[in-house]
């Protein structure tokens, strides 16, 4: 598959998927700010954190400046690590309450701060919102970035606990989410990880979910209508592997299907007027 036509592949879902998913399960505004994605120059060319920063931290007011600067200069000779464990920890919480914009700067310095800590459970939780974030990302930039920090908290995870499953599979998600900033090989690496779960155990339906958007994502979609109906089937009220159905059908072709599914998706939301159910109604209505 060429990579413009992989790239496309999951790139109108993941609409759906930011409405839901930010919408409902995590903290606001977890995507680049007009003025963050500035910095990132053309749309395929990865950013770093010093540019995502620079960026974030030009926004905030002086005295918001000031705090940051404080909490990044506070480590001083004596217990370097203790130091620097509160300062992470307090730079999460300003980025998460404070800012509108800084899911990702919360993400980042909650990741920092578990690293020093080398918990199993708080290494996990970081890896979780940056593999979160990269699977409501549309824009390219940002996705190399974000699925290197998640590949290594997640791989510190599983230096602790080897035998932990949904952490083998979200690191091979994270092949899968962030390809779109390298080589669309790295889907495939990550489907293989993921596969590696599935085949030990049919029932992990997490690694059947990334299976499906691993099928999706290089447009094997016959494979990821398969893995998507089981979890759909096992958990039915998976609205993310409904939303992933339908997106699977449309790019088929199969427009009775993408419909069926896309219907399902606004039943389990109650019809309610939201942002989310309109963007389905637009999709039904191209559709039909």
């Amino acid at each position: 598959m060429k990579r413009q036509q992989f790239l496309l592949a999951g790139a109108g879902v993941l609409v759906l998927l930011a409405l839901y998913i930010f919408g409902q399960t995590a903290p606001p505004h977890p995507k680049p700010s007009a003025a963050m994605a500035g910095v990132a120059g053309a749309p395929a060319k990865s950013i770093g954190l010093q540019e995502i920063l620079q960026a974030s931290q030009a926004r905030l007011t002086p005295a918001q400046q000031s705090y940051v600067n404080r909490l990044q200069h506070s480590v001083v000779r004596g217990d370097v690590a203790t130091q620097e464990l509160k300062a992470y920890r307090q730079l999460a919480d300003f980025w998460k309450d404070s800012v509108q914009d800084g899911f990702i700067l919360y993400a980042y310095y909650t990741g920092e701060a578990a690293k020093l800590e080398k918990s199993e459970k708080r290494l996990t939780f970081a890896a979780q919102l940056f593999l979160q974030s990269l699977r409501g990302q549309d824009n390219p930039a940002y996705n190399g970035w974000m699925a290197t920090d998640a590949k290594e908290l997640f791989e510190k995870a599983l230096e602790l606990n080897p035998n932990n499953d949904s952490s083998k599979v979200g690191l091979g998600a994270s092949y899968i989410f962030g390809s779109q900033a390298g080589n669309p090989m790295e889907v495939m690496q990550g489907i293989q990880r993921v596969l590696e779960v599935a085949r030990r155990d049919s029932t992990n339906m997490y690694a059947q979910l990334m299976l499906g958007w691993g099928g999706l994502e290089s447009g094997q979609f016959d494979k990821a209508i398969e893995r998507l109906t089981t979890v759909v089937r096992h958990q039915p009220a998976n609205i993310e592997a409904i939303l992933l159905l339908a997106e699977v059908h449309q790019q088929k072709g199969e427009k009775a299907d993408a419909i069926k599914w896309y219907e399902t998706a606004k039943k389990m939301l109650g019809n309610q007027e939201t942002d989310m159910v309109r963007e389905i109604d637009a999709r039904i209505k191209q559709l039909k």
